[in-house]
């Protein structure tokens, strides 16, 4: 259980976190159809549009509550603490503002107002950044492979994956404050899965413009675009070895400079020599 709290664990679910968050950057997808089935002109549509602009500036309102749930500790609501509040705020908003646009496209309930829109992108826009911007390109990825050609099943996955993702990682995500000289290599191991994912969609997005794709190549290449989601987690497992390593080496009860480096004589003086540093014991007190 405490691997599970580890700092790597949570850089990995808030990178999945944040790749399931992007629903703002695929407004094209459905515009049309909440075009049609709300009798929207293209005005009102331009300004549901705005709205995920706007979001992403009113998106500070996310950052006041992580503040006031990690560093307000005289709250008498002790339990509303930590970062996992705000994740479920952003995963009901999420839920509720797409599956009411969803249920609004198909006709369950009257043609709704733009409310619900502006639920939908203040939360979209409250995210950070990062992997988020990829997260576009990789929810259009899905929308190609499971539901191409049907927008409205697209907001009902759009209602139903990041608060599936949000409420399932958010006990993951915790504030760690520790940091050493060798995080770096893997913070860059990171950055080049991010790379190497942007290269792999726009390669894949090239090619869909070029040839048609049938629906087994769509199955393929969003299978491996899948496995480079998830080669984080083997960078997390070799980080976090590392980590215990390091961790067991420094307080083995067995490690003691007396042990590990030799005696050195000078002048019947003991030296022990401990990396670039040496202990001289004195003559008087051997």
């Amino acid at each position: 259980m405490e691997s599970l709290s580890s700092k790597w664990i949570a850089t990995i679910a808030s990178i999945w976190i944040q790749c399931s968050s992007g629903a703002s950057y695929t407004f094209g997808i459905y515009s049309s159809t909440l075009k049609s089935s709300q009798n929207y002109d293209q005005s009102t549509l331009d300004t549901v549009s705005v709205f995920k602009d706007i979001g992403a500036n009113v998106g500070v309102l996310s950052g006041l509550l992580y503040s006031f749930v990690t560093l307000n500790h005289h709250t008498r609501l002790r339990f509303l603490r930590g970062p996992w509040v705000v994740h479920v705020v952003g995963a009901l908003l999420c839920f509720v503002g797409y599956f009411l646009m969803w249920a609004s496209v198909v006709g369950l309930i009257p043609p709704a107002t733009g409310a619900v829109d502006v639920l939908v992108y203040v939360y979209g826009g409250s995210s950070a950044d990062g992997f988020l911007g990829l997260s576009g390109a990789v929810l259009i990825q899905a929308y190609e492979t499971i539901c191409k050609g049907n927008p409205s099943a697209y907001l009902l996955i759009l209602a139903l994956l990041p608060t599936f993702v949000s409420l399932v990682l958010m006990c993951l995500v915790n504030i760690n404050g520790t940091n050493s000289a060798d995080d770096k290599k893997h913070l860059n191991a990171f950055s080049v899965v991010a790379l190497t994912l942007a290269a792999y969609i726009m390669i894949i997005i090239i090619l869909e413009n070029i040839f048609t794709f049938p629906f087994c190549a769509h199955i393929s290449t969003f299978v491996i675009l899948l496995l480079l989601l998830a080669y984080p987690v083997k960078i997390a497992i070799t980080a976090q070895r590392e980590n215990t390593d390091i961790l067991a080496q420094t307080f083995s009860p067995e490690r003691s400079p007396f042990v590990d480096y030799p005696w050195e004589w000078d002048n019947d003086i003991p030296k022990v020599f401990h990396r670039t540093r040496f202990f001289r014991v004195s003559s008087a007190a051997w």
